[in-house]
């Protein structure tokens, strides 16, 4: 079942297995990776709390639960976690990675890169180290090695959108108009992303084609409109970004009211500032959730 990715009934067969022996720290932990496969993250974390509470030392199963508290953005215990399991599995590039988005997330970049290398030269071929590498030097306004990581993880796995996206970003910040916008089109035909449109909109803003940054805006609006009020207002800065760029093009928000005709009118490049630490461009940072993407290392190996 696993094989077929019907992780339901993996999860079914595993469940009457656990029937006959409840205490078993394997069978938890398996229950819990097929949960955290399917997105299940707190019924993923209570199979893989228990099964620690039976073998506190598997590295397999702190790995595993530390990518979701990573995904919590709790990264200083996931750092505790994580020295467990690297006094049992030093030669870990799943292990190495999440390590280094931990470092990611506390905006200690150079140690997050050399923790990245580290993972990267133990499995060259993992795609997701190479991805997270291009987000750290994006981040750190390290442009052409951020276009080399994101070239490499889109070879290694040509179908995840979001590799694409970035490397607009970063080609649009080596002044590459044309190859940017070709790769925001291929990111948006692959997958339909509010984030695509808002770093695409802004993107053709900030280089005068102000028809289709209108058309990619209003797409943006569309997308984001489609959720519910409290994902709309998690993120302060998406706002900002969103009604900057409204006033750059003149499309009116829905649900807010116009501001006075005399207030200065400010462009995206100029007034919005990326998050603290991370270099200053034209491009609204990377949304992504990085350490989720760490955690997705963690779940690839470990049935």
């Amino acid at each position: 079942y696993t094989l077929l990715e019907d992780y339901r009934s993996a999860i079914e067969v595993h469940l009457e297995a656990l029937d006959f022996s409840p205490e078993n720290p394997e069978l938890l932990t398996t229950v819990g990776l097929l949960y955290l496969r399917m997105g299940e993250n707190d019924k993923a974390f209570d199979y893989l709390g228990n099964s620690l509470t039976h073998d506190p030392r598997n590295p397999k199963t702190i790995l595993a639960a530390g990518s979701i508290i990573q995904d919590h953005s709790d990264m200083d215990v996931a750092l505790v976690k994580y020295r467990i399991a690297a006094v049992q599995t030093p030669n870990s590039a799943q292990l190495w990675n999440n390590i280094g988005m931990c470092f990611f997330g506390k905006q200690r970049y150079v140690a997050s890169i050399a923790c990245l290398k580290r993972a990267l030269y133990l499995d060259p071929f993992e795609w997701i180290i190479s991805y997270n590498l291009g987000l750290v030097h994006l981040n750190t306004g390290q442009y052409a090695s951020a276009f080399h990581f994101f070239s490499t993880s889109i070879n290694l796995k040509p179908d995840f959108a979001s590799s694409y996206m970035y490397l607009a970003v970063t080609l649009n910040r080596l002044e590459d108009f044309e190859n940017s916008s070709a790769a925001y089109e291929k990111a948006i035909d692959m997958e339909e992303d509010h984030l695509f449109e808002l770093n695409y909109a802004i993107t053709l803003a900030l280089n005068d084609d102000l028809e289709r940054a209108r058309q990619h805006f209003l797409e943006f609006e569309r997308l984001f409109g489609a959720f519910d009020e409290e994902i709309r207002n998690q993120n302060p800065e998406l706002l900002e970004q969103r009604q900057l760029l409204s006033e750059t093009l003149g499309v009116p928000l829905k649900g807010t009211h116009d501001k006075d005709s005399s207030a200065e009118q400010a462009t995206p490049s100029h007034d919005v500032q990326e998050d603290e630490g991370r270099a200053e461009g034209e491009e609204y940072p990377p949304f992504e959730q990085t350490p989720t993407g760490a955690a997705h290392v963690a779940t690839q190996d470990l049935q």
